[in-house]
C-alpha cells in the first residue's frame, strides 16, 4: 500500500464507523501482543480471543440468514455445507485480505518475527473479532449489512458452484456408485514456511492414481485433487471396460 493503513481506512473499507474505537483496537489485538504489553489489563480486555468466540457465532447467524435468502430451494444439508464453505479459515482470510486487515493486527515480537500478520489463523480470528466488535458497538442491525457487503461476492450466481461445491463428497459418491470402492487421499508433500505452506495431495482409487493437486491447507488440496479427479473419471471408466 502507498500509505500507512489506519483505523479510519479500515472503517471505510468495512462501511462502518465505530462509536467506541476501543472495541476495534481490542479486536485487532492478538494474544501475543496482550501478553507482552497489556498484562495489567483484565483478561477480558487484554486481547481478541473472547471477541473471536462471539464473532464466530454472529457470523454463523448472519451467513445462515443470507444463505436462506439466496438459496430458497436448498435443503438443510446443502445449506450446512454452504455455510461451512463460507465460515472457515480460508474464506475469512480471503475476505480479510480484501480489506487489508492484516496491516492493523497488533502482534507480539515473536509473532512479528515469524510473519504472524500473514498467518491465516491469526488474521481470520482477528476478522471474527472485528465482527463481534461491530455487534457489541452497534447491535445486530449494524453488523448485518457489514457482513452482507463483505461477503456479497461469494453469493453471486457465477461464483456459487465454485465456492460451495463439495468435490470430495461428489467424487466419493461417483466412485462408490461406479466402482464399489472409496477414493483414498495421500499427503505427498508439505513445503514452504509455516505461515505459507503448500500441501501436495494425491487421490487414488485402489492402486490407480486419479489426480494430484495442491492447496494452502491439506483440506483445500484434497478438494482440489477431488475436483481434478472428477474430470478424469470418464477416462478411468473407459480404461476399466477395455481391460
Amino acid at each position: 500500500m502507498n500509505h500507512q493503513f489506519t483505523f479510519d481506512d479500515l472503517q471505510e473499507q468495512i462501511k462502518y464507523r465505530f462509536g467506541d474505537l476501543r472495541l476495534l483496537i481490542q479486536a485487532l489485538t492478538h494474544v501475543s501482543y496482550g501478553h507482552e504489553n497489556l498484562i495489567e489489563k483484565p483478561i477480558a480486555l487484554r486481547d481478541n480471543e473472547r471477541l473471536e468466540y462471539l464473532g464466530d457465532a454472529v457470523l454463523d447467524l448472519v451467513i445462515s440468514d443470507l444463505l436462506l435468502e439466496s438459496f430458497p430451494e436448498a435443503n438443510e444439508g446443502q445449506l450446512s455445507k454452504m455455510r461451512a464453505a463460507v465460515v472457515n479459515e480460508k474464506t475469512l482470510f480471503e475476505v480479510s485480505k480484501s480489506i487489508h486487515l492484516s496491516h492493523l493486527v497488533r502482534l507480539g515480537k515473536g509473532e512479528q518475527r515469524t510473519g504472524g500478520g500473514q498467518k491465516p489463523s491469526i488474521v481470520s480470528s482477528a476478522f471474527e473479532a472485528v465482527i463481534a466488535a461491530i455487534y457489541i458497538d452497534g447491535g445486530f442491525n449494524a453488523v448485518y449489512p457489514v457482513v452482507r457487503y463483505l461477503f456479497a461476492p461469494l453469493f453471486k450466481t457465477e461464483n456459487c458452484a465454485i465456492a460451495f461445491q463439495d468435490y470430495k463428497t461428489k467424487l466419493q459418491e461417483l466412485v462408490q456408485g461406479r466402482f464399489r470402492v472409496t477414493p483414498v487421499y495421500h499427503l505427498v508433500s508439505a513445503t514452504g514456511p509455516d505461515h505459507a505452506k503448500i500441501f501436495q495431495v494425491e487421490v487414488r482409487m485402489k492402486d490407480q492414481l486419479l489426480a494430484q493437486s495442491q492447496g494452502a491447507s491439506k483440506k483445500e488440496a484434497e478438494q482440489n485433487a477431488a475436483k481434478a479427479a472428477l474430470s478424469c473419471l470418464p477416462e478411468v471408466e473407459l480404461e476399466k471396460e477395455e481391460k
